[in-house]
């Protein structure tokens, strides 16, 4: 794992191992709901980034599913709340995900070329490997409303197909590591 791919994991672990050793309670299903959104929609943010930026097929290509495929769970999300007519709720680490993309996609937008591609990429590996694990070992196994737990685990089969595909590119690209 290179180093950027290392610094994001390590980042993501500390907000979410922050986040849960300041919390006196677990995150509720709502706070779920919220930080699973929100990651979904940054990781669009990225992709959008990617189409702007790279003139790589694979990862135009890659960004074009994860546009659709965040896209689409995303849209489901809000299809549920809407029928459970609930609100999602803001905490922290939902905050804490949003500052580090901001800082992630300032540092995005000063490369080009195969710099960017491979930034991008292994920032998109370790993103899938953190929160794919994040929503694996602590979200699904907490929220107690079925039908965001069934949303979680189907969303999860497709996160980790994303993950694998993140891994084939970066190996495609030989970004260095």
């Amino acid at each position: 794992m290179n180093t950027l791919c290392k610094s994001l994991a390590l980042g993501m672990a500390i907000a979410v191992s922050t986040v849960a050793a300041n919390a006196n309670e677990p995150m509720n299903d709502l706070e779920i709901a919220h930080t699973a959104y929100t990651a979904g929609g940054l990781d669009i943010r990225y992709a959008h980034l990617a189409l702007a930026i790279s003139e790589s097929d694979a990862v135009r290509e890659f960004a074009q599913t994860m546009i659709r495929d965040h896209s689409a769970v995303n849209d489901a999300a809000v299809a549920l709340i809407t029928k459970l007519d609930v609100t999602p709720q803001d905490n922290a680490l939902s905050q804490a995900l949003v500052e580090g993309a901001a800082a992630k996609r300032a540092e995005l937008m000063t490369l080009s070329g195969k710099a960017f591609d491979c930034a991008y990429a292994t920032n998109e590996l370790g993103y899938h490997q953190i929160v794919n694990k994040t929503v694996a070992e602590s979200f699904i196994p907490a929220v107690t409303v079925e039908p965001l737990k069934n949303l979680l685990e189907e969303a999860l089969v497709t996160f980790r197909a994303h993950e694998k595909h993140a891994e084939h590119m970066v190996a495609g690209l030989k970004c260095a590591g």
